[in-house]
């Protein structure tokens, strides 16, 4: 892990930094909507598009009423094998560490068979990329569909592709038709997570001198709603979530918006009525569509003077970075709990490691024992200390210990990799290395942490320092 700047005693609440970053030259921050600013019990966010996109799969006669949404089934930064009907979990290389069919995890052989010269690479339309915890209630549900489908109960027939392209037009169907958004927001209590320390973050951060934005992909009358209710109860009197940012873009087509130089429309009454923009954007303006070139241009900064803060690794982080280099910072809400648990398990992994080492020595003794005794069976080479049976004995010592040595740490490498979630283990882990979430975390996000209020605790001013890359070579490193 990159280093951070942490809250006491609870480092799952830093602020990790993968690219050095001095937010004393950073003049303005974007803001991302839902799962940063604003955030959501998943589980019952979750349940609720899965309960709907469900009903309408029920609709078409899909025999899904027995069906339930479980939580823990898909984890954000999994890979839909859209040609195999699986989920996998790759690791930063692309090899697949894990997979799982329909509902069903894959047994090792029945993985190698399907994998082992098989390559994960997003560029394809095989794979489809899980990066949102939006994904959850749609992988869940094309994990079963998948069983519906393999077990022939599916009104009509489907190949794995077109199963996942169906069941997933069903889920974003939720989000585009309002139903979603309307019993979020007709019961905010249920499904909004109050964080007060977010709005001191912002506070702090507006009074040092930065442009805030608010850069949303959700309507007005939403937005209005959840900010509201998120925000103004811990702002001081009189003051409400509008009046921390210098400019608010609602239903802003991201990514598009990063790529494309779509026009601007004004938004000038609460009920949400449009009228084109005409001339720059200005500081307090309520905006609707538009593009990040002219936020650039209206505000004056551009490129490394803008941070932007989202949840949505492509949507968010990704396109802004690569195509306008502004800076960028990742919000991943399950940082804290897989921290706790690394913290929880170090105990633990030291004592692996110390187990290692001493079979990693005995390797190296077998070894040698090994290549005596084929050079004095073979005759040549220098003449061994010790004879052929001595040499037989040492060896037969050194299996042994070594077999005991494994049966003592795979039950507690086991326990390692099932660390959150027993089915796929850690998101930011793939096995012993790192996830391909992890690789896509430090290829685009320069920092990242569990939840915007961490910024109160680092301050505007803070210098986040990238820590020194190590290679298998360096002093004190396992290479062999």
């Amino acid at each position: 892990m990159p280093d951070a700047t942490s809250l006491p005693n609870l480092a799952g609440r830093g602020i990790f930094c993968n690219r050095t970053l001095n937010l004393r030259s950073v003049r303005a921050i974007g803001y991302d909507m839902d799962y940063t600013l604003v955030d959501y019990r998943v589980a019952a966010f979750e349940e609720m598009v899965y309960a709907q996109a469900r009903e309408r799969l029920g609709s078409e006669g899909w025999p899904v009423e027995t069906l339930e949404f479980d939580p823990r089934m898909v984890t954000r930064g999994l890979v839909v094998d859209t040609e195999l009907g699986n989920l996998v979990k790759a690791n930063r290389f692309g090899f697949v560490k894990r997979a799982m069919h329909g509902t069903r995890m894959l047994e090792f052989s029945e993985q190698r068979d399907a994998y082992a010269q098989t390559l994960v690479d997003l560029s394809d339309p095989r794979w489809v990329f899980l990066n949102t915890l939006f994904s959850l209630s749609e992988g869940c549900l094309y994990a079963q569909a998948v069983d519906l489908l393999d077990g022939g109960i599916l009104p009509r027939p489907f190949e794995y592709a077109s199963l996942y392209r169906h069941v997933r037009a069903r889920v974003d169907a939720q989000h585009l038709e309002g139903h979603l958004k309307a019993e979020i927001a007709a019961a905010p209590e249920r499904y909004v997570v109050q964080d007060p320390e977010a709005a001191l973050a912002l506070l702090d951060q507006k009074a040092s001198g930065k442009k805030l934005l608010l850069i949303t992909n959700s309507e007005w009358s939403f937005t209005s709603k959840m900010m509201t209710h998120a925000y103004d109860r811990h702002l001081p009197e009189g003051m409400t979530w509008r009046s921390l940012f210098d400019a608010v873009i609602v239903a802003a087509r991201k990514p598009a918006f990063f790529t494309e130089r779509g026009p601007f429309f004004e938004v000038v009454d609460e009920a949400g009525l449009l009228r084109p923009l005409a001339g720059p954007l200005r500081v307090g303006g309520l905006y609707l569509g538009g593009s990040a070139a002219q936020v650039e241009r209206d505000l004056g900064i551009s490129g490394d003077e803008i941070l932007y803060v989202g949840d949505h690794m492509f949507g968010d982080v990704h396109v802004s970075k690569r195509t306008l280099s502004w800076r960028t910072a990742l919000v991943l809400r399950e940082l804290e709990g897989e921290v706790a648990a690394l913290e929880a398990y170090r105990s633990t992994e030291l004592r692996i490691m110390a187990m290692m080492r001493d079979k990693e020595a005995a390797e190296a003794k077998l070894s040698q024992a090994r290549l005596a005794l084929q050079r004095l069976r073979a005759g040549y080479g220098p003449e061994p200390e010790a004879d052929a049976a001595a040499l037989e004995a040492k060896a037969h010592s050194l299996r042994a210990h070594l077999v005991a040595l494994d049966a003592e740490i795979a039950p507690l490498a086991k326990a390692g990799t099932e660390l959150v979630n027993a089915r796929w283990g850690l998101l930011t882990r793939a096995g012993n290395d790192k996830s391909h979430l992890t690789r896509q975390i430090e290829r685009y996000a320069d920092i990242y942490t569990s939840r915007v209020s961490n910024f109160l605790h680092a301050t505007p001013f803070a210098y986040f320092r990238s820590p020194r890359g190590s290679l298998p070579h360096d002093p004190g490193g396992t290479g062999a």
